[in-house]
């Protein structure tokens, strides 16, 4: 059978698979084996448990469990409250300082847990009811956090960098240095649309600023200082060539989990359990995906599938601008049904070839790829981030958070297109810092 007519199948038969409620690992390794039973016979089956095992055999990937336990510690504690309150009191006197203090406290707590539902949920829970009760727009009081939430997995440390690194053997500490500009740009983009937004809602008060003495603005600090160290101390001994990701993770979480144990008073048992059992359950759900999305390349590949799909792409006479277009589609049509780490472990592999080829650089699109997977957070029928504001907030409908989150759409089309002008936004940072990449 002709091998782009094979792979025709099998993605019909993927989104078949996936459709039908069964988990995204599950579904892969049901497809995987599926099509290796017809085409290969039952020999194929002795490989499966070895190429299963073995793509969790990578050092790197110790990192996942850690950067989660590193999160999961911090948002079990009203950090991101205390985020979210001493940004308001040095913010104060900014026009809108309310809107813009909660969207830097998405940016910094995505920072310090790299998980986008995280984010919404430990700022949204303060931010929101503080904006609806100043009379903030409803579409702009949810809009803005479940948009702000999507930081979580471009702001280093981000496992979904660390899931695309490990995909594609890119250097992880080159990622997440790609990921500072971008992720700035981006926040600098959610907060001029709030500002313009809440202006053209016509009430001036809304832009109004309150006042704090300079002892309640000190006052907060010790306990929101000790966080922010720990993520600059991660990346300084990462790029300061102290310690691997791994192990810099390693030392991040546990030095997580004694300050939520020594600020916060996190000292019951069942509470740290609670920590470590969510941890676990994430980290084994995206291991899993990483091992059945391995089985999933090795039958595309045994089967010649990615092979001819990426000779018939790379045959095409078309400008490298109009693939590129067509790639960002498609990667933005998975996005409104699958979870990030999921589209990247199955569309990476076979897509990085073809954008090299191309000649473009592949930090570049893994920034790229990650905000078209943001896009994907906050649009319908999946989008996590929506449901997780209508969770907090279950009088605001729906259909309002969607119209609210809809212009930051947009923000990230521009910021995708901003970068497609400018590709050393993503690409300068790491070249200066770790050096340019041979």
């Amino acid at each position: 059978m002709d091998p782009v007519l094979l792979g025709a199948i099998v993605a019909g038969a993927t989104i078949l698979v996936l459709f039908s409620g069964v988990s995204v690992a599950l579904g892969l390794l049901i497809v995987s084996t599926g099509f290796l039973l017809v085409f290969d016979g039952f020999r194929s089956l002795e490989l499966i448990p070895e190429i299963l095992f073995g793509k969790l055999d990578n050092f790197a990937l110790l990192s996942i469990p850690m950067f989660i336990i590193m999160g999961a510690s911090i948002a079990s504690t009203r950090a991101g409250a205390d985020l979210y309150e001493a940004l308001e009191r040095w913010l104060t006197r900014v026009p809108g300082g309310l809107v813009v203090s909660n969207l830097g406290a998405c940016a910094l707590f995505a920072a310090m847990s790299g998980s986008s539902p995280a984010t919404c949920a430990a700022i949204g829970k303060m931010g929101i009811p503080e904006m609806r009760r100043r009379g903030y727009p409803d579409g702009v009081s949810a809009g803005s956090i479940a948009a702000g939430g999507t930081l979580g997995i471009l702001i280093p440390p981000s496992v979904t960098m660390i899931v695309y690194g490990i995909s594609t053997e890119t250097s992880i500490g080159r990622l997440f240095l790609a990921g500072v500009i971008p992720g700035v740009m981006l926040v600098g983009l959610f907060m001029i649309w709030s500002l313009y937004s809440t202006w053209r809602s016509g009430d001036r008060d809304l832009l109004a600023s309150g006042s704090y003495t300079w002892k309640e603005k000190f006052e907060i600090l010790p306990r929101v200082l000790p966080f922010l160290g720990i993520i600059i101390g991660v990346l300084y001994a990462m790029y300061g060539g102290i310690a691997t990701p791994s192990e810099t993770a390693a030392v991040g979480a546990l030095l997580c989990l004694i300050i939520a144990m020594a600020i916060y008073r996190l000292w019951n048992p069942g509470e740290i359990w609670v920590v470590l059992r969510d941890s676990t359950r994430e980290s084994v759900m995206i291991m899993f995906i990483i091992a059945a999305a391995g089985v999933f390349s090795y039958m595309l590949s045994s089967l010649f599938i990615t092979q001819a799909i990426a000779e018939g792409i790379g045959t095409l006479d078309v400008n490298r601008w109009v693939l590129m277009t067509c790639v960002m589609v498609f990667l933005l049509v998975a996005g409104f049904f699958l979870p990030p780490v999921a589209v990247i472990l199955m569309a990476a592999p076979i897509l990085l070839p073809i954008i090299t080829t191309a000649g473009f650089d592949p930090i570049w699109f893994a920034v790229v790829l990650t905000i078209n997977m943001e896009i994907g957070l906050i649009s319908p029928p999946v989008g996590l981030n929506l449901y997780v504001i209508n969770g907090i907030a279950p009088d605001i409908s729906l259909k309002t958070i969607l119209k609210g989150s809809l212009p930051f759409v947009a923000c990230m089309v521009i910021a995708i297109i901003l970068l497609c002008i400018f590709p050393g936004l993503a690409t300068w940072l790491p070249d200066v810092v770790m050096g340019a990449a041979i």
